[in-house]
């Protein structure tokens, strides 16, 4: 049997590869569960590289997953976001974002062909070479090579503008809590940009627009709405860390569940907002991250 402390030693990486490739933690985990089940099995000896062979061997698995899914996800209600990642909020040395994995950019790379997308994820988020990814997505190194420089060219063209500054995006999160959470829409209309995007997750769950609402009027007139009469006390909520960046967590008493927001932020506004609120998409989420 393969050693387990060779596995561990890249668990971690090995995540880090099957949630960005996926989008779903449910799907990482899984990914990450066999790509173990697979190595337990190997007799000693047999992969000469641990890192090498398991990111192929749980790249291979998540592409194969994202292959079956697109279907799936094709025929979903309302607008597809990628399950969120949520953790306590960044620590203060941390000067910058994660954008590798931050929802802006994972939504842009649901827009690519599952090979561009591991192609361009494994080559220029995990330095992965390229003869390496060709044996994930069955392709030559030459192909390979052109289908992350296309996916590069789609994430540099579409990924909206954002700060990679934690102190700017902190603060206008802390802004747009206090303007909402104080009933002061002319502060809310301030922090928004005016092109500002809100996009909702419901999966047809529970009630969430299924089309994006745009421009910061529309945006600010749907906040008035979705607050109204909002009970902080029943309603407990809290910053805390969303896909590499500071975001919020809101309770749902009438679900038992969550909702999750991400913000993206340029020059000291909200440009966009990715509300999280299908129930079975947030199942992942443990106690504790609510005051």
């Amino acid at each position: 049997m393969a050693e387990a402390a060779a596995f561990e030693e890249q668990r971690g990486r090995l995540w880090g590869i099957a949630y960005r490739i996926t989008g779903s933690v449910a799907d990482a985990d899984d990914a990450v569960q066999e790509s173990w089940l697979r190595w337990e099995r190997l007799p000693d000896g047999v992969a000469a590289e641990p890192r090498a062979y398991l990111t192929t061997t749980v790249s291979r698995i998540c592409y194969d997953q994202l292959t079956s899914a697109r279907a799936r996800r094709e025929c979903y209600v309302g607008i597809w976001l990628p399950e969120p990642v949520v953790g306590e909020a960044g620590p203060e040395d941390r000067v910058t974002l994660d954008e590798s994995v931050g929802t802006a950019m994972l939504t842009v790379m649901e827009r690519l062909t599952p090979a561009e997308r591991t192609a361009f994820i494994l080559h220029d988020i995990f330095a992965v070479p390229f003869p390496e990814i060709a044996e994930v997505v069955d392709r030559t190194p030459d192909a390979v090579r052109q289908l992350a420089s296309r996916a590069r060219r789609r994430v540099r063209d579409e990924t909206p503008r954002r700060t990679v500054d934690r102190g700017e995006h902190r603060r206008a999160v802390d802004a747009f809590l206090t303007a909402v959470t104080g009933g002061d829409f002319e502060a809310l209309l301030e922090i928004l940009d005016p092109e500002v995007v809100w996009r909702s997750d419901g999966g047809g769950r529970v009630l969430a627009a299924r089309l994006p609402v745009v421009g910061r009027a529309k945006v600010a007139n749907f906040i008035e709405h979705l607050v109204r009469g909002f009970d902080p006390a029943a309603n407990p909520l809290a910053v805390r860390e969303v896909n590499g960046a500071p975001g919020l967590i809101v309770g749902i008493p009438e679900t038992g569940s969550v909702a999750v927001y991400a913000f993206t932020v340029h020059h000291g506004r909200v440009t966009a907002i990715d509300a999280s609120l299908n129930p079975e998409k947030l199942t992942h989420l443990s106690g504790g991250l609510l005051p």
